[in-house]
């Protein structure tokens, strides 16, 4: 059975799988910090709900990184349940995921985000 740990902190988080790793830069968490404020303001709980849905969306490219659009240089995974976009590199064995973005902010702002 593959073991899977999420380290996260001001150093880039990093979830393993056997032999693949996401590793999460500071830019991301910081992304995914910023959505779940503005989801709590809206309803209890619903930041902790939102945290949780884009985690299992990263979770979901150790098995689909690679197959997603590719958009400035970064492959765009779209969040299954928030208008959100995950965007990630690979590199060897590791997914990194650069950007978590808000779909619908100006498309110059997300493209100035991936530069």
């Amino acid at each position: 059975m593959a073991r899977k740990k999420w380290l996260i902190g001001r150093k880039p988080s990093v979830s393993c799988v056997n032999d693949s790793m996401i590793k999460i830069l500071p830019s991301a968490i910081e992304d995914l910090h910023q959505g779940r404020l503005f989801y709590e303001k809206q309803q209890s709980e619903l930041g902790e709900y939102f945290f949780n849905s884009l985690f299992s969306d990263i979770d979901s490219l150790l098995l689909y990184a690679g197959i997603h659009v590719e958009i400035s240089r970064h492959y765009r995974l779209l969040s299954r349940r928030f208008p959100y976009a995950i965007y990630y590199k690979v590199e060897g064995e590791f997914i990194i995921v650069h950007r978590v973005l808000d779909l619908r902010q100006n498309p110059r702002k997300t493209e100035d985000a991936l530069s």
